[in-house]
């Protein structure tokens, strides 16, 4: 099962995947964040904080987005097993290595289940710390903006 969710995963990254994180995660999926101390609970949560990862590798421009041509985003290394996989990536944030791991469980219908980040060197956390929390944070506004 893991190996169809990590390959829709990464047609997803493409922007290959219909339904994209919506089909990918269940309602009760939790995200574990290498910048908050406590698990994100559900999908629209998991889902806000993916999208400003996401946000953050690309610096905000959607050439750049991971897994696209332009990004300096890659997955480096591979292991699945059972209903789990570990994830190890490589990029660069603001001219900093940013490697990390993400470990991603699934249920038996093929949704993730959890998704946990991992980030190295320290650098790299204090810098995706501070970078996640004005992206998040912009975000949230346009949410708002965009609810009116």
């Amino acid at each position: 099962m893991i190996e169809k969710v990590i390959k829709n995963w990464h047609l997803h990254l493409k922007g290959q995947f219909p339904g994209g994180l919506d089909e990918l995660l269940a309602d009760d999926v939790q995200f574990f964040s290498p910048i908050v101390f406590t698990p994100q609970k559900g999908k629209d949560i998991t889902k806000l904080y993916l999208g400003a990862a996401g946000n953050t590798f690309s610096g905000g421009e959607k050439e750049k987005a991971p897994g696209s041509p332009g990004s300096t985003f890659k997955y480096t290394k591979e292991v699945l097993s059972g209903n789990q996989a570990i994830l190890e990536f490589e990029t660069e944030l603001e001219g900093k290595y940013v490697n990390g791991v993400d470990i991603i469980s699934c249920n038996e219908e093929g949704k993730i289940t959890e998704f946990r980040v991992m980030i190295r060197p320290l650098q790299a956390v204090n810098l995706m710390h501070e970078q996640m929390k004005a992206m998040l944070e912009k975000m949230q506004k346009q949410g708002l903006a965009d609810s009116d």
